[in-house]
């Protein structure tokens, strides 16, 4: 959300590029995002998006190797809906194929809809994305499901052709609530953490997210997620990140704030609390690299050894250059 950060309007071929060098520089995987209303300012933050599944459509069409994740907001979409669009996109990229769950704290992405349903939404979402959930695994795994839930009906609904394998499922959450869900019914939780070359604020939430998992008896990886800026020195890495931040776009920041402020409900530890942190709003609160691409190989390698890390997620100030620049400098210093 910077005035002075490379600025690119989505398209497929964009993103086909992007992936298809993600795809040449060996990453394991590309996760679309879904954002149905942007955050405006100056900048339009976010208020151009591509729709997730018919985009990883095109792109599992386009790829050979690399996983492809899409995103649900799930008070958009039926469960059975989504596991036959999996299903379809698995048919053209077998194996290669999982679902980002959305609980959604954003509100007025739904309310500008009508699909909103109530604030009392923000104490139950969880809930929510759990029947939401069973009923996506019961049809990618048996072809049927029978469920008399809290939120869903389902009466023998059926889905064939099934998978060729399993569809895995990706959360976010960092509330308590948020990585107990993940731990009940995600195979992997993107952690956020916030600051500036604090690699090592990752220490904490891993290892709640390491606990909660051994509660339930099932494996859920952690993946720490990265903003990089990255240059051929620390220095011109670091002027980057100053003239972002001092062209950070306000207007989208004060709409973000809003927007995040709604749930007053949120723990402490919750996106809807922690994308208000002025530090972390300018790069949505994940935790930033700024250095040379030796420095950020020595930050990466601290975070690979933690326990329970079973990859990372990055996003990049300039996607074109930074892939292919962090699979040619500094996937090749990484222990």
């Amino acid at each position: 959300m910077s005035e002075s950060a490379p600025q690119y309007q989505p398209s497929f071929e964009l993103n086909k590029n992007i992936v298809l060098e993600a795809e040449r520089q060996d990453f394991a995987f590309a996760l679309s995002m879904i954002k149905l209303r942007g955050f405006g300012g100056k900048t339009e933050f976010w208020d151009y998006n591509l729709e997730s599944f018919t985009l990883m459509a095109g792109l599992a069409a386009v790829t050979d190797r690399i996983k492809l994740y899409a995103s649900t907001a799930v008070l958009t979409l039926p469960p059975a809906l989504v596991a036959r669009m999996a299903t379809t996109i698995d048919s053209i990229a077998p194996g290669r194929f999982g679902i980002n769950i959305v609980s959604g704290w954003a509100k007025a992405e739904y309310d500008q809809m009508g699909l909103w349903p109530g604030d009392e939404y923000f104490t139950y979402r969880y809930d929510y994305a759990t029947e939401y959930v069973q009923v996506m695994r019961d049809l990618l795994t048996t072809g049927v499901c029978t469920l008399e839930g809290e939120h869903f009906s389902m009466q023998d609904c059926r889905l064939e052709p099934r998978p060729s394998g399993q569809i895995d499922i990706v959360c976010a959450g960092q509330s308590e609530r948020g990585m107990q869900f993940c731990a009940e019914m995600g195979d992997y939780n993107f952690i956020l953490s916030p600051g500036i070359n604090t690699p090592e604020t990752y220490e904490a939430p891993v290892r709640r997210l390491a606990e909660k998992a051994k509660s339930t008896g099932r494996d859920v990886g952690s993946l720490p997620l990265f903003m990089l800026i990255m240059d051929e020195t620390d220095e011109a890495a670091q002027a980057k990140w100053e003239s972002y931040r001092s062209g950070a776009d306000l207007e989208a920041l004060g709409y973000m704030s809003d927007q995040g402020s709604k749930d007053t409900t949120a723990d402490a530890g919750g996106t809807a609390r922690t994308i208000n942190l002025p530090e972390g709003a300018v790069n949505l609160n994940m935790a930033t690299l700024v250095g040379s691409y030796e420095t950020v190989a020595r930050q990466l390698d601290k975070v690979a050894r933690m326990p329970g890390v079973e990859g990372m997620m990055f996003t990049f100030d300039d996607f074109e250059s930074g892939v292919r620049n962090f699979g040619e400098k500094v996937k090749p210093l990484l222990g």
